[in-house]
């Protein structure tokens, strides 16, 4: 996984000191702090790390990444994608937020955080990650603020969701670097307070995301509910396509939206009859893309019949994406 390059973080830079509102925490509360400058790090997370830093003055506590999340063609069932959204966070505690994603380099903000009332004016990609911030607050977690970039590794063109991770990420950071030194964050409660927040996301993939397992599917039977309930473990069954000789791959069209579903059901035909064993999209709405299970032998015949095609009408050729069937959301730094 290689994000865009971003700028070159110095080797032996010094961190920033504090900005006026931060909230101090000891050094064994900053794991997030070095980071940028870990060279065996993921540079995705680096990446995520400095640029908090670069935008905001000061070092994140911690970095955390949520993987991309997806459906399987079986009703009731998600998994997560080897693919992370990051998100990297450091308390405050002047009731500010100041938020930023090198997906919108022009448009970071620093906002009020209220607990209630109209949003803030904000650029249209703070919204979201407000409004769990404010979910958060509500909680009790980081009433004081946030500094906050979040970055993810793929595209909305690629055809995953990205909103649903995202969501992950911020939670899971936010509640961090708010909670003691030992606290884990309770991904359960997290799910509720995001279900809640943000009724019209997917909460089946939100929850891959919290609680997915390499190889493995998770079997959606509860549903996260608005007030505290007993402990459920998890459900799982195998799906792990690599230990059967197969591959699952993204197939996302291009071109304009109101063809995008004709050219994908044409793709999808042409992949079949080159050997694609199924195809089902990853999420509960219509888009641009659907996840193709095919033998590995012809993993390149697919591929190849399905650009045929499309060059040959003078169209781009679909995007194609290998997927791994990962781990759920984790602490990077």
């Amino acid at each position: 996984m290689t994000p865009a390059s971003g700028p070159t973080v110095p080797a032996g830079a010094a961190a920033p000191a504090p900005a006026p509102g931060s909230a101090a925490r000891g050094p064994a509360d900053r794991a997030g702090g070095d980071l940028a400058r870990r060279a065996t790090a993921d540079p995705l997370f680096r990446l995520v790390a400095y640029a908090l830093e670069a935008a905001h003055g000061r070092p994140p506590a911690a970095v955390w990444s949520a993987p991309y999340a997806f459906r399987l063609g079986s009703p009731g069932l998600v998994a997560a994608a080897g693919w992370p959204t990051a998100a990297a966070a450091a308390p405050r505690d002047d009731g500010l937020v100041r938020l930023s994603s090198l997906g919108h380099p022009a448009d970071g903000c620093d906002l009020p955080l209220t607990l209630s009332g109209p949003l803030p004016d904000a650029p249209a990609w703070a919204v979201r990650p407000y409004t769990v911030l404010r979910a958060l607050a509500r909680a009790g977690y980081g009433r004081g603020g946030t500094d906050l970039h979040v970055q993810g590794s793929l595209a909305a063109a690629a055809g995953l969701a990205t909103a649903e991770p995202a969501d992950c990420a911020v939670a899971l950071a936010v509640a961090d670097v708010h909670s003691g030194a030992q606290e884990q964050p309770d991904r359960a409660l997290l799910a509720r307070l995001l279900a809640e927040a943000l009724p019209e996301g997917d909460d089946g993939l939100r929850r891959a995301v919290f609680f997915a397992r390499p190889g493995r599917a998770l079997l959606l039977g509860v549903h996260p509910q608005p007030k505290p309930q007993p402990r459920r473990r998890q459900r799982y069954v195998a799906f792990d396509p690599a230990a059967s000789g197969a591959r699952l791959v993204l197939m996302a069209v291009r071109g304009e939206a109101a063809d995008r579903p004709r050219e994908l059901a044409r793709a999808v035909s042409c992949a079949r009859r080159a050997g694609a064993l199924s195809a089902w999209p990853p999420g509960q709405r219509p888009g641009r893309s659907v996840l193709v299970l095919l033998p590995e032998a012809r993993l390149a015949a697919v591929r190849s019949a399905v650009a045929e095609d499309f060059r040959g009408r003078g169209l781009p050729v679909p995007r194609f994406l290998n997927i791994a069937v990962a781990g759920a959301a984790r602490r990077e730094g």
